[in-house]
């Protein structure tokens, strides 16, 4: 792999940061964090912004309205719109990075016409339907029901840990369509607009605060057989291309911020005299070691996956596993460096030191990583 970049790079480079330095002074305030809704209206309007100066799904296909950018042209451009401190993608991080992605792979050419503009222009949010409370690692283990009633289908049943469904458009929706089919080949992969009559969403309070999870209750929902991305019992392969987005490409941007945020904890080390500890500035270069570590096996993953015609490979749950304890481990050491102002919760470090928690749970439990890498990488017998 060749680390180095080229002429043209170096000015696509030049091109958006001087985008940035115009752009950045434009925007609003920043909302309270755990506000979504206003949270959507910030993150949907820079989005906007994204789209009319055509950086909006950089590296998505043409043909599915993106850029066709290449990796490496998507990597500076999460580098240098991290660096600049430019908003994530926020509320609409289903859409474009889960969702958006999964139609411009398995949709109909109709489907990929309905649903990615609105996405990349920031018009429409989508939330992720597919944990339920005895189907989370286990997934293929749901029970949420779709039966099949002429041009639609009727769903019942509940999800959980549904991600911004307050404030979705449209979920991306696991169903189960054959219940007499083993478990992983009755599944099937709907689009579910949040407006229909029979949904019911109660969010869910985190500890940090936030309600960017939610129940999501579906009585007797009706969803056109139209909106099915993928033949119906074919959900979960369609299912393993949305997980390898997730797991592979997702958390790329946060590798670039956790090296921002090991910088700010080097230099509070410094300021406060627990720089003279050498076992923690041995902790600092150890974690250095990792996230560039990690910033490489990304550029790895985002290159096979533009050989792979876009699609992340198993690689990504090595980075997903790696990524979700080192992240840990970086908060851990923050904590200790600012001893108790990493209590405050009015710091957006101890918001993100909580939220960390949860790295090793969510897109797939470490467990679960593990046996993918066991079984699917190193080519390891299925644990019994």
């Amino acid at each position: 792999m060749d680390l180095t970049y080229t002429e043209e790079e170096e000015a696509f480079r030049a091109g958006l940061r001087a985008w940035l330095s115009r752009a950045l002074p434009q925007l609003p305030a920043k909302p309270n964090p755990l506000d979504w809704p206003a949270r959507r209206s910030y993150d949907t309007a820079w989005q906007r912004m994204l789209y009319d100066a055509g950086y909006a799904g950089l590296h998505w296909p043409e043909a599915a309205g993106g850029r066709g950018a290449t990796p490496t042209q998507h990597l500076i451009y999460l580098e240098e719109t991290e660096k600049a401190g430019a908003p994530y993608v926020g509320a609409n991080f289903v859409g474009l990075l889960h969702a958006g992605p999964t139609i411009a792979a398995e949709g109909t050419a109709e489907q990929r016409a309905r649903w990615l503009p609105p996405v990349l222009r920031g018009d429409e949010i989508w939330c992720q339907g597919f944990s339920e409370p005895d189907a989370g690692s286990d997934l293929a283990a749901l029970r949420t029901k779709a039966v099949r009633d002429g041009d639609d289908y009727v769903v019942t049943g509940s999800k959980i840990w549904t991600s911004h469904a307050e404030v979705a458009d449209w979920c991306e929706l696991l169903v189960r369509t054959d219940p007499q089919a083993p478990k992983h080949r009755g599944i099937t992969w709907l689009a579910l607009p949040m407006d229909a009559p029979g949904i019911t969403v109660r969010p869910l309070r985190t500890l940090a605060g936030s309600a960017e999870f939610a129940e999501v209750f579906l009585d007797g929902v009706r969803v056109p057989v139209a909106n099915r991305v993928g033949a119906e019992n074919d959900g979960w392969r369609v299912t393993m291309v949305t997980l390898s987005f997730e797991r592979g490409t997702a958390f790329v941007g946060e590798v670039v911020a956790c090296r921002r945020t090991l910088a700010e904890v080097a230099a509070a080390a410094r300021a406060n005299g627990s720089w003279d500890d050498s076992e923690l500035r041995r902790r600092l270069g150890g974690l250095n070691a990792e996230f560039t570590a990690l910033w490489r096996l990304t550029q790895w993953n985002v290159s096979e996956a533009q050989r792979g015609g876009g699609v992340p490979g198993v690689g990504g749950s090595v980075f997903k596993l790696r990524y979700s304890h080192a992240r840990q481990e970086l908060f851990d050491t923050a904590a200790r460096v600012l001893g108790p102002d990493a209590l405050d919760l009015d710091r957006a470090l101890t918001l993100d030191r909580l939220s960390s928690l949860s790295y090793t749970i969510a897109a797939g439990t470490s467990q679960i990583q593990r046996n993918i890498v066991a079984e699917r990488i190193l080519g390891l017998p299925k644990g019994r």
